[in-house]
């Protein structure tokens, strides 16, 4: 069983996830027109991490009659089921899997074809590293160059790999943060999921992230900033109007990813859904 005080790092370290599908990168060119189409809305499983220990299958089945499309994983715990098993498991209850959270680990050398392999079995296009770290301006600089070429073998297999933001990301190194020294050094196949509340959490912006690397944010994570403590989506002090349009005309957005790190989520999260519901998603 997972412990609530559970850290991501953590999480993902005891983890070895896969699963995915094989579905034709589109250019993004053509984020505008598909900005135009209603955003499907998808749950990061981690927001659920100690519930999923004790019934994952019954967890999994109320997320889907809450009314969400898809669930993110953040590693592939030890459930005991095959990616078959859970590409059935979401079926059955009308889930996609929108991405995963996969160390870099993964994604390098020999270990990137089985990822790719297992990620294609559950129905999966999108692998996001969750966490990178460097010492120095020329060492994001360094990670980009290798994401490169991790997003240019993954894109012949019709996947795309990204990163995803931390407050830690807004560090500045000689007057830059290391979140734009990667994504300035990165091809446009390398996606951008920007976490809205992390990014804040940082003192980033991030509309204007989402303004800086048009069409790149094909997923994000949705968390509310300010207001009350554990304050769900529409609880908090973001203007949730703006964003959202945002993500709409310039993101290139295919997935909304809330997210809910606190205690007691299942009602949580239903307020989440429920509130960007009432704004039209």
């Amino acid at each position: 069983m997972i412990p609530n005080r559970t850290t991501r790092r953590n999480f993902l370290r005891t983890s070895a996830f896969a699963a995915a599908g094989a579905i034709a990168i589109p250019s993004l060119s053509g984020f505008a027109e598909e900005a135009k189409k209603k955003i499907p809305i998808g749950l990061e499983l981690y927001s659920v991490r100690a519930e999923l220990p004790k019934n994952f299958t019954g967890v999994i089945e109320q997320i889907g009659k809450m009314g969400y499309q898809g669930v993110e994983f953040a590693g592939y715990h030890t459930w005991d089921k095959k990616p078959k098993d859970l590409r059935k498991l979401l079926d059955d209850n009308g889930l996609k899997c929108c991405g995963t959270h996969t160390p870099l680990i993964t994604l390098q050398g020999d270990a990137l074809k089985s990822t790719i392999d297992l990620h294609k079995e559950l129905g999966n296009k999108f692998l996001i590293c969750p966490s990178l770290s460097a010492k120095d301006g020329q060492g994001w600089t360094n990670l980009a160059k290798q994401f490169n070429d991790i997003a240019a073998k993954a894109k012949e297999q019709d996947m795309y790999v990204g990163y995803h933001s931390h407050a830690g990301d807004y560090k500045k190194y000689d007057g830059k943060t290391s979140w734009e020294i990667f994504f300035d050094n990165t091809n446009p196949d390398v996606i951008h999921q920007l976490d809205v509340g992390n990014t804040l959490s940082g003192g980033g912006d991030p509309i204007a992230m989402l303004k800086k690397y048009p069409g790149r944010t094909k997923s994000c994570h949705l968390k509310d900033h300010g207001g009350p403590k554990d304050a769900a989506i529409g609880e908090g002090e973001i203007d949730w109007k703006t964003l959202l349009e945002t993500f709409e005309a310039v993101g290139g957005t295919e997935w909304y990813i809330v997210e809910y790190e606190s205690a007691n989520p299942l009602p949580k999260i239903k307020t989440c859904l429920d509130n960007l519901h009432k704004w039209g998603r």
